[in-house]
């Protein structure tokens, strides 16, 4: 079973089938970086691909680890990184196995949810749940392509609020963040912070 999932990443990649894949970093990004919401700290993003934001973070001194299950992404990432003289710590992993050796302060999510089919959200968010310090923030961008199937998946706002429940997450106040993308979709943004589960 494993060997599929990896055969099949692994052949999107090769393929260059990734719709989801943006070619660089996201405005939501840029918008969280610019209003001083994500400051460097230690932060983990799973589901890297190629890695435009562990790029960039990396670049403003952020203690990056970039996750990803297709060798063809973590190499891609590897070589920029030495190419740009820059330093994070690449990881060729299953996000549903892989633990951290101490949780992290940030978790930036963008394109590993909607990867991911929706039987595997749960454990997923679970994952994300064991990653994360109290208080630590979720960088969310939640793909929506009012269609279905995947990848990528749409990942209905009102399904997404249960997965991270307020029991557990504080959502925004403001209205979240509406992304495009240039394929056709487009993304909705807010940064979630973990209630302490001693509360």
């Amino acid at each position: 079973m494993k060997s599929d999932i990896l055969r099949f990443w692994e052949e999107r990649y090769q393929s260059n089938r990734i719709p989801w894949d943006r070619g660089e970093i996201s405005p939501a990004l840029v918008h969280w970086l610019e209003s001083g919401d994500l400051r460097p700290c230690r932060i983990v993003i799973p589901g890297c691909g190629y890695g435009y934001e562990a790029l960039e973070l990396a670049r403003r001194q952020f203690d990056v680890t970039a996750i990803d299950f297709a060798p063809s992404a973590v190499a891609t990432l590897e070589k920029e990184l030495e190419k740009s003289k820059l330093r994070a710590q690449v990881v060729e992993a299953d996000v549903l196995q892989w633990n951290p050796e101490q949780p992290f302060d940030a978790i930036y999510e963008q394109t590993c949810l909607c990867a991911l089919p929706p039987k595997l959200w749960q454990p997923y968010s679970e994952q994300l749940d064991r990653w994360v310090k109290p208080a630590g923030k979720l960088f969310a961008l939640f793909m929506q392509t009012d269609e279905p199937g995947g990848p990528p998946y749409h990942c209905d706002l009102n399904e997404m609020r249960e997965l991270f429940p307020n029991d557990e997450w504080a959502w925004p106040e403001e209205p979240l963040l509406k992304v495009p993308h240039p394929v056709g979709f487009y993304e909705v943004a807010g940064v979630l912070k973990r209630k302490s589960k001693h509360a």
